[in-house]
């Protein structure tokens, strides 16, 4: 990238105006998205406005439209709902309203405008720009505005970010607020062990493991009140004693008849006579602070959403920036608009198997594994069944017993026997291995660590041994979850096939592990119930100092070598610095970040927050940080250190992961059926080929598997991280949300897209 395109970022905004504002419903990590749009505007050179209270400020103009400054935004991040304010508006449903509007806007200088709210919202932005030239020319006749305002004024630009808790846009895996409200919904189905809205309900189901889930997208068959009552009296004599049935506002049959909790729960008392409670969540989904999740994807959005801006000329088509995988994508507003109004006609024509292909891959993908593990009875004989066996391998992480449930079910589902082994490979050795029956993994979605036992111990010294129970248990294929050692282990065992036959059978490494240092996958599970942990103590750290001024708090995550979570977390928590070992620093940086934090301290915002991973440098400790943070900042501020330790691996797993690994094992034992097909001869299983050993992973917009031995070269095994990791490009965000004068790389940006070719290919977490 040239010197010209890095200037170019830091001036892209000179001369021009953004406002922004939120309309509709309040979404957790609004807020993170209006910060980002503020700084990273106010960074380019661009003057940014709020509007207040939503399309209502708009009309309304005067004091509802402010210009925002570095500090208004602080202390934002943690907050739920919106701090601007939302409100639905009648008057810009008028022309009149959207005429009062434009002058605004105009008066003001404003020509571009960053919309953050549901399909509704962003419906009306779009209006208003395509009537945005005949509004000036009827304001300029009337003598409101001057031509030389209406020329200055001539276009003006759009970009929507899609924030709702319902996740309904279509053309987005994931909207801003979705996942905080699966953190409210998951709690509280934790705790009583129903729910409101389509997504969420599904989404839920998989991530707390319910017997029976009702959306409106797929109605239930018409016998569904007899199927219902023999799954719930199956699974009492199966020894579960609680039954989770999810029911989605808007509910209903195949004759389109509304079906509710209550309708439910009078026919399972009437005919089963279990005790049944209602609980209706309501408002609930909407509360509380975001998750770490919508902070970091408001701030990456809106930082898309400046670029879209500021880089928009009067042919480019108004746009949503949002999320598809794990990366940022443009699409045309209207075409999303479009699809999502296609899916409710769809739904009120009673077309649902359309509406279920027009919501896309990522919800399908969720429906066909909630099918499955909910409603497909597992065979009773296991003739001609294949033999897999599952184990967790390296440190704990959240979410590693998901996984596990799912990769049993789905396998019991198959017809398989499967086994599962104890304490990782030195279990495998020991032969601490038993099967698995369908109930023996009931209730395990939730619950945090390892079920199974899991330990660090490779396989290597002991291949004899594993060769021998692969043989005595007749496993034909190996489910290895876990960290980096499970993606050696697997190298090692891909290795010991010269020296053992038996090794020659396939396996899969599914990632699991807080420091998200798997090769191959751009996330592991466990990595989002971590960032979860650091963030709600940062809050609460920062919040410890509201009432002090002028302190620094450093603060040491885990992570190994793999500054993954000091990073997530640093953007999460708007952090000031975050140290790690991927980005080498020198005491000069040190010296810079110390003066930068001076400097803060003259502001309004006399609190600081730095992040240091683990394993950054092994001379600059958490202690010699503190040190010199302590000596330099003397008579300016105070400085705190605390250690997170291992509270970071602990914990209920959160919805992401949960749901993640849910997929990721459905997804591993599918593959490992079709691999044991594939290699079976002669009555015995002969995998020996590259491909019959895999890490899944997540790739961008897609799980695939790739090889162990073709990894190695992208590994760097003496500090067990990739060589190349997606979210190093993050960093600057992090850094000018920080207030650093840096260069932003602008070259790795969205480009529009359209919504039409995206639906078969992409992602399905």
């Amino acid at each position: 990238m040239t010197n010209e395109e890095h200037h170019a970022a830091k001036t892209l905004g000179i001369g021009k105006a953004i406002a922004v504002l939120t309309s509709g419903g309040d979404a957790q990590g609004m807020n993170a998205a209006v910060r980002a749009v503020v700084r990273v505007g106010i960074f380019t050179g661009a003057r940014v406005f709020f509007v207040h209270e939503g399309y209502q400020g708009l009309v309304d103009g005067g004091d509802h439209i402010r210009e925002a400054t570095w500090e208004s935004v602080s202390m934002m991040l943690q907050l739920g709902g919106t701090v601007i304010g939302s409100a639905r508006c009648k008057d810009f449903r008028e022309r009149e309203g959207r005429l009062r509007a434009a002058h605004n806007l105009v008066k003001l200088g404003i020509t571009n405008l960053c919309v953050i709210g549901g399909d509704g919202s962003l419906t009306g932005a779009d209006t208003f720009r395509s009537e945005w030239s005949d509004l000036l020319s009827d304001l300029q006749k009337a003598g409101k505005i001057t031509a030389e305002e209406a020329k200055k004024s001539s276009f003006l630009n759009i970009v929507g970010l899609v924030g709702s808790i319902d996740n309904d846009f279509c053309g987005t895996d994931m909207t801003i607020g979705t996942d905080s409200a699966l953190h409210r919904i998951i709690e509280i189905v934790d705790a009583i062990t129903t729910t409101a809205q389509r997504y969420l309900a599904l989404v839920t189901s998989l991530s707390c493991g319910a017997d029976w889930v009702f959306i409106p997208e797929c109605p239930p068959d018409d016998d569904w009140e007899e199927h219902l009552c023999r799954r719930l009296s199956e699974t009492r004599t199966r020894g579960s004693r609680l039954n989770i049935i999810i029911v989605a506002e808007g509910a209903v049959d195949k004759n389109g008849k509304p079906v509710t909790s209550e309708d439910i729960r009078n026919l399972v008392v009437k005919r089963l006579g279990y005790d049944t409670r209602v609980t209706v969540l309501g408002h609930v989904q909407r509360g509380g602070t975001p998750s770490a999740f919508d902070r970091i994807l408001g701030s990456r959005m809106g930082v898309e959403a400046v670029m879209a801006l500021l880089e928009g000329t009067p042919d480019t088509p108004a746009c949503v920036v949002s999320l598809s995988g794990n990366q940022a994508v443009r699409l045309p507003l209207m075409e999303c608009v479009q699809v999502t109004k296609d899916v409710t006609k769809a739904m009120d024509d009673k077309r649902f198997d359309e509406a279920m292909k027009l919501r896309g891959r990522s919800f399908m993908n969720n429906w066909e594994v909630y099918k499955l593990l909910a409603h497909v009875r597992p065979p009773v004989s296991k003739t001609g069944a294949f033999t897999v066996a599952v184990m967790n391998v390296g440190a704990p992480a959240a979410g590693m017993n998901a996984a596990v449930r799912s990769t049993v079910r789905i396998g019991l589902i198959q017809g398989n026997r499967v086994l599962v082994v104890h304490d990782g490979f030195e279990g495998l050795a020991k032969g601490q291995i038993e099967e698995a029956g369908w109930s023996y993994v009931g209730g395990w979605t939730g619950q945090g660590g390892s079920k199974l036992g899991t330990k660090r111990t490779l396989p290597k010294k002991s291949l004899e041994q594993i060769s021998a129970n692969i043989t005595k248990f007749n496993i034909q294929g190996l489910v290895i979850i876990g960290g980096f050692e499970a993606y050696t282990g697997g190298l090692e065992l891909m290795e010991g096939r010269k020296q053992f036959d038996e090794l020659c059978i396939p396996f899969v490494v599914i990632p699991a592990t807080v420091s998200n240092n798997v090769p191959g996958s751009d996330f592991s599970i466990g990595a989002d119930t971590a960032l979860n942990t650091i963030c709600t103590t940062c809050d609460r750290i920062k919040q410890s100092a509201a009432g002090t001024k002028r302190r620094v708090f450093i603060i040491e995550t885990m992570g190994g070598y793999c500054g993954y979570l000091a990073t997530m977390a640093g953007l999460a928590a708007g952090a000031d610095a975050a140290y790690i070992f991927e980005e080498p620093f020198t005491i000069r940086d040190l010296q810079a970040n110390v003066e930068h934090l001076v400097q803060k301290m003259k502001t309004t915002v006399k609190r600081g927050l730095v992040l240091r991973n683990e394993k950054c440098n092994e001379n600059y400790t958490t202690d010699f940080i503190f040190n010199l943070y302590s000596e330099e900042g003397k008579g300016i501020f105070d400085s705190r250190k605390n250690v997170l330790g291992h509270m970071q691996q602990g914990g209920s797993p959160t919805p992401f992961d949960r749901n993640f690994a849910t997929k990721m094992g459905a997804k591993a034992m599918n593959w490992m059926s079709g691999k044991i097909k594939e290699s079976y001869r002669n009555g015995r299983i002969f995998a020996n080929t590259p491909d019959s050993g895999c890490v899944l992973g997540m790739r961008k917009r897609a799980l695939v598997f790739q090889p162990v031995t073709e990894l190695q070269e992208q590994t760097d095994f003496e500090h067990r991280i990739p060589k190349e990791q997606w979210w190093l490009k993050l960093r600057p965000i992090l850094k000018i949300l920080a207030k650093y004068e840096i260069d932003l790389d602008t070259s790795d940006h969205a480009h529009l897209e359209h919504i039409s070719g995206k639906r078969s290919g992409e992602a399905t977490v």
